[in-house]
């Protein structure tokens, strides 16, 4: 009996024994499965990056034309190529459209196939573009618009009817107030800090009869203009010498064989020496007549050096007045990349010096590398030019209701050539 009960009791030990056994391996799996747990909570986290690529490629980028295309070595080719560096660089799609046309019909029409195109992000080049702004930025909450030089005053100047002589009356809709909506931004230039600098650069350098041949009398032109004669006026000052400059408008953005053989009157009879051609294609018609008596060019908007001089003549271009088109186009599209376009909607910027101690971070400037520097001025006397202009010691009127008030040069007015 002994015996048996010893047996029983040694069969329960071992049965005792094995259920703990047994009751370690339960224990060990809730060990194992933070592990597992931490596994899957990667996958948000991977899942998260992929929903983050989209975002930042979820976004396509088109560009409309204004009047002109996108080799006109102006807004257009600028911009466009701004946009096609940036896009390709980051794998994002980009197009371009230009419109049958010189209307906001036109214009209107290329944004609407741009977006039944998927693309919603909208680059519009020039002051052309004000009413094309007015027609789609309530009609594409879901678009951004990102606009060069197109101001407050010609967005708003679009919200209204006009009389036969171009003055507002009512608004074109009684309940459509003006406004810049939250998906729109513009930037505009301080042209007549850049005019101001071409202005002063060519009278410091030595050159005495001095011609200004716009465009159209357009705001942006006009700025250029009257700080281009301010500029001229400021270095005649301080040089005590005798300059004339001639100011006209072709009333066009275009040269053409009238405006090219006013231009030879300009450099054969009148001996101006240089003249600054400020307005898209207007350059060719100055860069022909300047070509055959060895005349000199000053360039806008963009470096022009290489189109002029290749096109014309080595050594023809003086300087250009340029402003940072090409940057503003690469900081937005960076800026809607990073999820910050909220931060510059239903805004109009105007962009001008950012910097007295390095000149080319300004969106105004010369370009060092092709500016003809000299004795009379060299780049040394430019980047005091511009430290002086961003500290205040040097102001430059931006108003454009009148010719500015000049002391010590002529200039003489001559309206419109066409």
């Amino acid at each position: 009996m002994k015996k048996i009960l010893a047996l029983i009791l040694a069969l329960c030990m071992v049965f005792a024994l094995a259920a703990c056994g047994d009751s370690k391996a339960p224990a060990e799996e809730p060990a194992e499965k933070p592990a597992e747990d931490a596994v899957e909570t990667e996958a948000p986290a991977e899942d998260a990056e992929a929903a983050e690529e989209p975002a930042e490629a979820s976004f396509s980028v088109a560009m409309i034309t204004d009047y002109g295309d996108i080799t006109d070595q102006s807004f257009n080719q600028t911009t466009y190529e701004a946009c096609k560096e940036y896009c390709e660089a980051n794998d994002i799609k980009f197009s371009y459209y230009k419109p049958a046309g010189d209307t906001t019909a036109d214009r209107v029409a290329m944004v609407e196939k741009a977006v039944d195109e998927d693309y919603n992000v909208i680059v519009m080049p020039g002051y052309a573009f004000a009413g094309t702004v007015v027609e789609v930025q309530d009609e594409y909450p879901e678009v951004s618009f990102i606009a060069l030089d197109v101001s407050e005053w010609d967005i708003e100047d679009c919200f209204y009817n006009h009389d036969n002589e171009g003055n507002r009356t009512e608004l074109i809709d009684a309940e459509n107030e003006p406004h810049v909506a939250s998906n729109v931004y513009s930037a505009v230039y301080q042209e007549e800090l850049c005019g101001y600098m071409a202005g002063y650069a060519a009278v410091k350098l030595g050159y005495e009869h001095l011609g200004f041949l716009g465009g159209m009398a357009v705001p942006a032109v006009i700025r250029y203009g009257y700080g281009f004669v301010q500029g001229a006026d400021a270095a005649a000052a301080e040089l005590g010498t005798d300059v004339t400059v001639e100011y006209v408008y072709g009333n066009q953005f275009s040269g053409d064989a009238d405006i090219t053989a006013y231009m030879d009157n300009w450099y054969q009879t009148l001996g101006v020496e240089v003249v600054f051609a400020c307005g898209g294609g207007i350059y060719t018609s100055a860069a022909e007549a300047a070509a055959k008596v060895d005349g000199k060019v000053i360039g806008v908007d963009v470096d022009q050096a290489g189109i002029i001089d290749g096109g014309y003549g080595e050594g023809m271009t003086v300087t250009s007045a340029m402003k940072g088109l090409a940057a503003t186009v690469k900081h937005m599209l960076s800026e809607v990349a990073a999820g910050n376009f909220a931060n510059y909607g239903g805004k109009v910027e105007s962009l001008g010096l950012v910097s007295g101690d390095d000149a080319s971070l300004n969106y105004v400037q010369l370009p060092a590398e092709t500016t003809q520097w000299g004795e009379g001025f060299t780049q040394d006397d430019y980047n005091a030019l511009v430290k002086a202009m961003f500290d205040g010691t040097i102001t430059v009127s931006s108003d454009i209701t009148a010719m500015p008030e000049v002391t010590a040069i002529t200039v003489n007015e001559l309206g419109n050539i066409k």
